[in-house]
């Protein structure tokens, strides 16, 4: 009988994941450069490894989380230019967090001319709690002004001058909720746009070092070192599946 998968169990097999699929080669995607088709598919391998160990409720276009029990997505980039994006709900995501926690894979594609393969190097997988995915300077800002005292007008100006996507009757119902609650400081950077545009820089830097983001797999130093010597970007894909029709046919940014 499989096991139910809890925050932890997902956690833990998603650092397994990452050394395995590390070293394996994978011929269906050599060559292939769109990024969102091979991120999509290491996320699909990855599920369907999770189907053979756990009992999990598995996503759907009206619930728009990979797991909406354990309130988790997962996010796959690649290392030369971590970040992703996520549906807009709401400007308040900016200021109180997406409203769910985010498991991250960050990873170089390797394509292999003499065998024709390509290969997988899972830099990092990094795990944020859904507390701490509200937008870093927002969230640090609204934190130094709660601390020097300041009030209902202050928030709002700082709403306004972050060009948050509010009118002033939903700025004004924010300050008041600030004033009673503070927020916590998240990590993620949000860049304002009908879609939520999000840079992994600061997660990697921080991840281990402070509460709510964690460093599952792989080493703070990784990042930058293996930047310098990336002779190409990209992603890669692992075994499993028909990954080379579904990654040809993909289109668009980093899931």
């Amino acid at each position: 009988m499989k096991a139910t998968l809890t925050v932890g169990g997902l956690q833990g097999a998603a650092a397994e994941f990452a050394a395995i699929e590390s070293g394996h080669d994978e011929p269906s995607l050599f060559g292939i450069t769109d990024g969102k088709a091979v991120g999509t598919y290491l996320e699909h391998k990855f599920i369907h490894t999770l189907r053979d160990r756990f009992e999990f409720e598995e996503s759907n276009s009206a619930k728009g989380i990979d797991f909406p029990r354990l309130g988790v997505d997962i996010k796959t980039t690649s290392i030369r230019q971590p970040q992703s994006s996520c549906p807009f709900k709401s400007a308040r995501q900016k200021i109180f967090g997406l409203g769910y926690s985010l498991l991250v894979f960050v990873y170089e594609k390797v394509d292999k001319e003499g065998t024709r393969t390509s290969r997988l190097d899972v830099h990092h997988v990094i795990f944020v709690d859904a507390a701490q995915t509200a937008d870093h300077q927002t969230t640090k800002g609204i934190l130094e002004i709660l601390d020097r005292d300041g009030n209902e007008d202050d928030l709002t100006a700082f709403m306004a001058d972050r060009l948050l996507p509010v009118d002033d009757i939903e700025a004004a119902k924010i300050a008041e909720e600030l004033l009673r609650s503070r927020p916590s400081l998240g990590y993620l950077t949000i860049s304002n746009a009908l879609q939520w545009r999000l840079p992994y820089k600061r997660v990697i830097d921080k991840a281990g070092s402070v509460d709510g983001v964690h460093r599952l797999y792989g080493k703070k130093n990784q990042t930058e070192d293996r930047v310098r010597r990336l002779p190409d970007a990209g992603r890669l894909g692992i075994e499993g599946g028909s990954p080379a029709a579904t990654a040809r046919a993909a289109t668009g940014v980093d899931r």
